[in-house]
């Protein structure tokens, strides 16, 4: 017993639990937004496992054919994979098996709602990790659009097709990646060019780099806002809303005009409170 809880205790960082969390959450956002009722346990609780299990086994799937690189970088190179603390074709079998079964999990629920997930999956390990990571900082947009990929799998599963508001949301998360990632790669630009990996800052420099992220930015606090008002919510979640879309705001004019390593890293860890609050906001809306 015990060895099987060290055994989960070194698995839990290669599922990089926090980001697992916040995509699983957009996928119980993506269904309640449609005011589907959660006591239907049976459903709720597919949706909440077959996710979780297709987006821990890609992330494992990520941390494996990015082995080499982690080690490269300090960041990272204590991770278990990285650091030799598991057997890399352990990784990629439970990586692969853990995926296949939240991909079955999936279908038997709905074929549809199967399909977005098996696409959020593609797009993130075939997609952006093997074939686009190493060689462009445009991959970011493939990353992104696989991170859209739970909340509109939720949505379809609440309504039985693809629609606009789902197309919204997850579009809304797309141009939030940008904002999350560059921020990031700002901060450790010298972690992702030791390791080779060609980033925003390092092919087209800092000042295009905040400019993209502002960009970002705005585009994500007009798409959200555009989703609340779609989805009715009440007067008082947009004004909440508002108040959080200032500070979101500006704190990318802030970080455009004011370059230091703080104001990336406050709009940084800003960013993911204002993408977490609008989520929980439409959960209890709904």
């Amino acid at each position: 017993m015990k060895r099987i809880f060290h055994k989960i205790k070194l698995y839990l960082p290669l599922i990089k639990s926090l980001q697992t969390a916040l995509l699983l959450f957009t996928g119980i956002t993506g269904f309640m937004s449609a005011k589907c009722p959660v006591m239907n346990y049976k459903i709720f609780v597919s949706l909440v496992g077959s996710l979780f299990l297709t987006i821990s086994g890609s992330t494992i799937l990520n941390m494996y054919f990015d082995r080499d690189i982690d080690r490269k970088m300090p960041r990272t190179a204590h991770r278990p994979l990285a650091s030799g603390k598991i057997n890399e074709r352990e990784a990629l079998i439970v990586g692969f098996s853990i995926s296949i079964i939240g991909l079955l999990w999936a279908a038997l629920i709905s074929p549809l709602y199967a399909f977005i997930v098996f696409l959020g999956l593609f797009f993130d390990v075939v997609v952006y990790t093997v074939w686009l990571k190493r060689r462009t900082p445009w991959s970011i947009i493939w990353g992104g659009i696989s991170g859209g990929m739970p909340i509109l799998a939720g949505r379809v599963l609440a309504t039985g097709r693809v629609d606009w508001i789902g197309i919204l949301l997850a579009f809304s998360i797309l141009l939030w990646i940008p904002t999350h990632i560059l921020t990031f790669s700002m901060i450790y630009y010298e972690d992702y060019h030791r390791a080779g990996i060609p980033t925003f800052p390092s092919v087209y420099g800092f000042e295009y780099t905040r400019l993209i992220i502002f960009i970002s930015s705005i585009g994500t606090a007009i798409s959200v806002s555009i989703g609340f008002l779609s989805l009715g919510m009440s007067w008082g979640y947009m004004r909440l809303l508002a108040v959080l879309t200032v500070g979101f705001v500006g704190l990318a004019i802030f970080t455009l005009f004011k370059h230091s390593q703080k104001t990336n890293f406050g709009l940084f860890k800003y960013a993911s409170l204002y993408m977490l609050g609008a989520m929980l906001m439409i959960i209890l809306g709904g």
